[in-house]
């Protein structure tokens, strides 16, 4: 059992992947999200893992890139938080999956779609780990002036968003 209180757990991943983490309650969820991700960008490179909280209490896991899925698995065994999942990314924005991820049934919750580094925050009880909430990247610097607009509408269009 793990000591009762408040822990911050670092999620890995490398850099230039991206990751969609979430809460979510049945068996299925693997499939599922496998189907959605796979489903809307054919040949995307990912892994996925979903932390049973019941039963066998696995990692159940998936994906199309074995070094992304073992990521996945690794994250979701060092935050200990049943009925979580953790998609890593590679070469994908979350952006172009994350409403198909949403509509999975077995999805309740996404806490962050993100590259940036990331902490969970985790209660710990008895009874086992609970998300609390997360730390998506670090606190903003200042307000945005028209340079940095400018930036924003070009990085947009440079990637594919705005025209």
């Amino acid at each position: 059992m793990d000591k009762p209180g408040i822990e911050l757990v670092n999620i890995d991943f490398p850099e230039g992947c991206n990751i969609i983490f979430g809460q979510s309650h049945f068996i299925k969820t693997v499939e599922d999200l496998y189907e959605a991700v796979i489903g809307t960008v054919p040949g995307a490179r990912f892994g996925l893992a979903f932390s049973e909280s019941s039963g066998p209490r696995l990692i159940r896991s998936d994906g199309s890139d074995l070094e992304l899925k073992s990521i996945a698995e690794k994250n979701l065994l060092k935050l200990g938080c049943g009925h979580t999942f953790l998609i890593v990314l590679n070469g994908v924005f979350p952006i172009q999956i994350l409403n198909q991820v949403k509509n999975v049934p077995e999805v309740c919750r996404i806490y962050c779609a993100t590259a940036n580094p990331l902490q969970v925050i985790v209660g710990r009880s008895q009874q086992g780990g609970g998300v609390m909430g997360v730390i998506d990247g670090e606190p903003p610097l200042a307000v945005e002036i028209e340079e940095d607009i400018e930036n924003r509408v070009e990085l947009l269009k440079r990637i594919g968003y705005k025209r």
